[in-house]
């Protein structure tokens, strides 16, 4: 029987591929999680010499990570070609500041990495693992590719992600309109299953507001983040449809405004030097006080 939660990668691809252009002026919460990242990363003790971005999108992390771990090599992987041809538009950055002479850039599936086992200190991940059809496969992977004692970072959504869409878009119970996305402690037992060793993962939640509904799916649509599951309805969406997601949506209304919540987890892992594992801690992190 299909899994109408199945993602679509041909469609991810495309859909990310057609954003390049408009990703980084609409991607505000993408970049403040990867700031976040960023924070949880100085309370890690790590100098790696070779570093994965993986999802790299338009390649700003792969910058900060060149940056911050001078003299490393920086490999930034992406499903979509659009993305990497962001990324290599920054070449005379990294040039100027990592003293790189060409920036690394792989068009690849993170769930099937062309990369030799053992091969990379870092994998870095910020908001790119939820479009993976297996997670295990997916960690599996990151930790192949991961030196013993390396590190992986990452961050994903969680099943509060855009949930009131998700509850407006049941009006519709024959088509899937919003992903299904995974819970943290489940994320942990995945890490856990892969040969991580004492996974830490935490979580945050920010919410979005909007005028309407039109401009929360507008957002989407600018950073790529297409519906991708194989029960999506195929074809133009139809003015009823459209009508009723537009009412339902109208009992979240809040001081005037529609919100998009989003429930981000973070975590981290080591590759044991061995392959002896043990159990997820959960961690509460406090971070800067920001508005997103």
């Amino acid at each position: 029987m299909m899994d109408e939660y199945q993602i679509d990668k041909a469609r991810v691809r495309a859909s990310f591929h057609r954003a390049a252009d408009s990703y980084d002026a609409s991607a505000i919460l993408q970049q403040e999680i990867r700031d976040r990242m960023f924070e949880r990363l100085d309370l890690i003790k790590l100098k790696p010499a070779t570093i994965l971005d993986a999802g790299c999108g338009t390649g700003h992390a792969s910058l900060a990570l060149g940056k911050r771990f001078s003299g490393s090599q920086v490999l930034s992987l992406d499903i979509a070609l659009g993305m990497l041809q962001k990324t290599l538009a920054q070449q005379p950055l990294f040039k100027r500041i990592l003293g790189l002479n060409r920036a690394a850039a792989i068009c690849a599936d993170i769930e099937q990495l062309p990369l030799a086992n053992a091969s990379v200190d870092l994998v870095w991940s910020n908001v790119a693992i939820q479009w993976c059809n297996d997670l295990d496969q997916a960690f599996g992977e990151m930790h192949r590719v991961l030196r013993p004692e390396g590190l992986v970072m990452f961050s994903t959504f969680g099943p509060d992600t855009l949930k009131e869409l998700r509850a407006a878009s049941s009006t519709d119970p024959a088509h899937v309109h919003v992903s299904r996305f995974i819970d943290m402690h489940d994320i942990g037992d995945a890490l856990v299953r892969a040969g991580f060793s004492a996974p830490v993962l935490d979580v945050e939640r920010f919410v979005l507001t909007y005028d309407d509904v039109m401009s929360v799916m507008r957002d989407l649509k600018a950073i790529g983040a297409h519906n991708a599951a194989a029960g999506r309805p195929r074809g133009l969406l139809g003015r009823g449809f459209l009508q009723k997601l537009t009412a339902a949506y109208e009992q979240f209304r809040s001081e005037g405004k529609l919100p998009a919540t989003y429930e981000v987890v973070y975590g981290h892992a080591w590759k044991p030097a061995h392959s002896k594992t043990s159990g997820v801690s959960t961690v509460e992190f406090h971070p800067k006080k920001r508005s997103v």
